[in-house]
């Protein structure tokens, strides 16, 4: 499977588009003021220890301390036969090494680790361990055991660290892995001497870039193409790679198109679409997306589509078809946590099966850690998707101030019946007032002028004062004032 990668560079902000067969798959977006913390390490202050919920709450120079579970904690880790308590490991106003496990996400501050890795190009280095692991992705028994073998006749005899052999280790020769080892310690040993001189809460390490983290991270043996939008940049990743990464150097290109780049590949329609609730199927069904704090519910509906022999086909075609969908939705969008798919009922258990067996097939070109339960009772398939980062949404977008985040605004008349109720409790409390004037958006006063006119004459009457409407294009339809003259 040929992939590409498009990287978009401005001061402010780097966009990633990861293609697979020409088709944009995912999204990544890092803003100046807002980078990803993973891979971050910090100096950080104890300032709460939580027996009960065995953690601990970490001041590491952020606006939210970090948060801290016992099962993060590398002693916790060493003693896994004889349980530790956390109020025997730590105490509050101690100082320690943590590492960024997940970003902070909404109200919750990041979660951090004392169980420090560090990624190489091949290697993922851990200081505080001593053996050596081979990624899950490399199947082969021998295959495996040749590249433990290889690795360790590289190590330095004081070495007494662990690593973790990656995937792109597979065609690595021994100069290439020799020189992630020799790069990893030396990081380790200036993380190590920063970590002395600084007092917490301090950042002593900060991860790779967006557009760096690509060459290290994504890139693997079916990328065929790195093209990026600033020259500047090209140069910076060029020299990363021939360092790193040479067999990747051959493939980074300086686009110098005169069309946007992701305008040329129509990258910035994709982000359109995966901020929007629907998503259209070719068919003519499709798919509602809600997003909530806690999880996020996918919607299947055929819409206009009549297409096959009967109404059993209709629905297992746009359920095969809403399968692949949901599946690149997740990954464009970067969804996480508990995920709720309804797809539409199917009576043929025949057709159950084949629905979440496509579904399974499509999941499994994501490489982040995903879980199906299958269909519950209720018809739904559960799933679980792990969350490191935040969602596409909540990077670009933020609450509407109208809905103030609800996806509805009140209805114009009932913005009415609320001001009618105002104006009666503001004339028993404001008896010498004259006039109240109602100031309020275009919408509610044409119906104060029209339908609700005789509410307002009425009120009028009862509270023996005159009642004038204003309307002003700067209230949205739940805003409005009343005014004492």
């Amino acid at each position: 499977m040929s992939k590409e990668f498009l990287i978009n560079c401005t001061p402010q902000e780097t966009r990633v588009a990861v293609l697979e067969q020409g088709v944009v798959q995912e999204l990544h977006v890092e803003r100046l003021a807002h980078r990803g913390l993973v891979g971050n390490i910090y100096r950080g202050r104890i300032v709460r220890v939580l027996p009960g919920m065995q953690s601990a709450f970490v001041d590491v120079g952020l606006e939210r301390t970090a948060f801290l579970h016992i099962t993060d904690l590398w002693q916790a880790e060493r003693h896994p036969e004889s349980p530790l308590r956390i109020e025997r490991l730590l105490a509050e106003g101690e100082e320690i090494t943590v590492q960024v496990l997940k970003d902070p996400i909404g109200s919750k501050g990041a979660r951090i680790t004392t169980q420090i890795s560090l990624a190489g190009r091949y290697l993922v280095y851990l200081p505080q361990e001593n053996h050596i692991g081979i990624s899950q992705k490399i199947e082969g028994e021998s295959e495996r055991e040749l590249l433990r073998e290889r690795l360790m006749a590289l190590l330095p005899p004081e070495e007494n660290g662990g690593y973790i052999v990656r995937t792109n280790a597979e065609n690595a020769t021994d100069e290439q892995l020799a020189a992630d080892i020799a790069y990893l310690r030396r990081l380790w040993a200036d993380i190590q001497g920063e970590a002395m001189r600084r007092r917490a809460p301090a950042l002593i390490h900060e991860d790779l870039d967006l557009a760096l983290r690509v060459l290290r991270d994504f890139v693997d043996r079916d990328t065929t193409l790195i093209r990026i939008d600033s020259r500047e940049n090209a140069q910076r990743l060029l020299a990363f790679a021939e360092t790193y990464t040479p067999q990747v150097a051959p493939l980074i290109e300086h686009y110098r198109g005169d069309r946007p780049l992701f305008e040329l590949y129509n990258v910035d329609d994709e982000i359109e679409k995966a901020l929007s609730r629907r998503v259209e199927l070719k068919s003519g069904g499709y798919l509602i997306f809600d997003q909530t704090e806690a999880l996020t519910t996918i919607d299947v509906n055929t819409g206009a589509f009549v297409g096959a022999r009967n109404f059993d086909e209709t629905i297992l075609k746009t359920n095969l078809e809403a399968a692949q969908a949901i599946a690149r939705q997740l990954r464009l969008r970067n969804l996480g946590g508990i995920i709720l798919v309804d797809f539409i009922d199917m009576t043929n258990p025949e057709h159950r099966e084949r629905v979440l067996e496509e579904f399974k097939k499509a999941l499994s070109l994501d490489h982040t850690k995903i879980t199906v339960s299958g269909f519950t009772q209720l018809g739904l398939v559960e799933m679980t998707r792990k969350r490191t980062r935040e969602s596409l949404m909540q990077q670009l977008c933020e609450p509407c101030p109208m809905c103030e985040g609800r996806g509805f605004v009140k209805s114009a008349e009932t913005v009415c019946f609320a001001i009618l109720r105002e104006i009666l409790r503001e004339a028993r409390q404001f008896a010498d007032a004259k006039e109240f004037r109602i100031l309020a958006s275009p919408a509610v006063v044409d119906l104060f002028l029209e339908e609700q006119s005789q509410a307002l004459a009425m009120l009028s009457d009862f509270i023996g004062k005159e009642i004038s409407l204003r309307s002003d294009t700067c209230y949205t339809q739940e805003q409005y004032d009343i005014v004492l003259l």
